[in-house]
């Protein structure tokens, strides 16, 4: 698959590398992944989020929830060495990691398993430097006059 051309991106805005890096991720990732475990993206209000993950048959000790540089990152791993037999087995319990790519500022506040949903909240706070902010404009500053040839003679004529 081609990857696209973001060079005209890159000659007017500044600091839009992991967009790029994301939309490549995105069209050259693996097609082949697997939709275990299922989860839903929910948007609970302008800056507040959730994922929630159907994780039945993980137990809290067997899941782990990281986040480094922008990435969260789900990790289930069955510990328990059980045999049993099964007549037919529905649930399935293997192995899986689900990531999720956050957009900047968003941060994880929390997790909470509970009815074999593994709910993890997010929320989006843009610093106070990063938020519009109106500028004020002074009018007692030095205000440059134009001066006309007959006026800078007769200020010089002063001075003399």
């Amino acid at each position: 698959m081609n990857s696209i051309d973001l060079s005209p991106l890159y000659r007017s805005s500044v600091g839009f590398d992991r967009l790029a890096s994301l939309i490549d991720s995105a069209l050259t990732g693996d097609t082949t992944t697997s939709g275990y475990p299922p989860y839903n993206i929910e948007v609970l209000d302008e800056n507040r989020y959730a994922i929630t993950v159907a994780v039945a048959g993980f137990d809290q000790s067997e899941l782990d929830i990281q986040v480094e540089k922008g990435v969260l990152t789900i990790h289930g791993k069955r510990s328990s060495n059980e045999e049993r037999e099964f007549l037919y087995q529905g649930i399935a319990t293997r192995e899986f990691e689900r990531k999720f790519n956050l957009a900047d500022y968003v941060e994880v506040t929390g997790a909470d398993l509970s009815n074999g949903m593994l709910t993890i909240n997010l929320v989006k706070e843009i610093p106070e430097a990063m938020k519009p902010k109106s500028i004020a404009i002074n009018q007692g500053g030095k205000v440059l006059e134009h001066q006309t040839k007959d006026k800078v003679s007769s200020e010089k004529n002063k001075a003399a």
